[in-house]
């Protein structure tokens, strides 16, 4: 099911009615595959659909004057990697495949839809916009605030946990596929300081 990561997240936050789940999977209007290092969003795009990440992980980014790209977020499967595009319309960061990933596409009429017919189901959707943001405020409070070797134990503890919500660990393992340079662009590190903190 295209959408099993997604309803097992949701489930985390409260219970999902089969009824609920129907309309969650039907929302799902096809899928398609992305290639690594592909962007499934550009700055500037004016998305008229959301996609759910389904396997896979991607990063959001930003590009800098000087060339770099910031990575500002990791997303794993379960996510909605641009859920906000309904309300906010423009984009003002980009969403890159770290891995090939396969992508639900949801039009924003199916999400608007939601909003008008199923209120909970458009709060449980509301908590997963702020569980995002949340994490946003936390990785700001890691870069500004810990050392390397905090954040990048930080950032460990939280992909198990994301992970470990939608069943893809194995105790304490799971699967990071980040270079070593990607490391450095999440935790704001230079590639020889990365590889000293690991």
């Amino acid at each position: 099911m295209s959408a099993a990561a997604l309803i097992q997240k949701l489930e985390q936050y409260d219970r999902v009615s089969d009824a609920e789940r129907q309309v969650v999977v039907k929302a799902v209007a096809r899928t398609r595959a992305v290639v690594e290092r592909e962007d499934l969003v550009r700055e500037g795009d004016r998305p008229s659909e959301s996609l759910l990440l389904i396997t896979g992980f991607a990063s959001r980014y930003n590009v800098l004057r000087s060339g770099k790209r910031p990575i500002t977020a990791l997303h794993v499967p379960g996510d909605f990697v641009d859920l906000h595009s309904f309300l906010i319309k423009t984009m003002d960061h980009s969403i890159m495949a770290i891995t090939p990933c396969t992508v639900g596409v949801v039009p924003h009429e199916a999400l608007y839809a939601i909003t008008e017919t199923q209120p909970h189901l458009a709060r449980l959707l509301g908590v997963h916009v702020a569980v995002d943001a949340a994490i946003h405020r936390l990785w700001i409070v890691c870069i500004g605030l810990q050392s390397a070797r905090e954040h990048a134990a930080h950032l460990v503890c939280e992909m198990l946990l994301r992970l470990k919500g939608v069943g893809l660990t194995d105790g304490f393992s799971f699967k990071l596929p980040l270079t070593q340079a990607e490391l450095g662009d999440t935790l704001g590190l230079s590639t020889v300081h990365v590889n000293r903190v690991v």
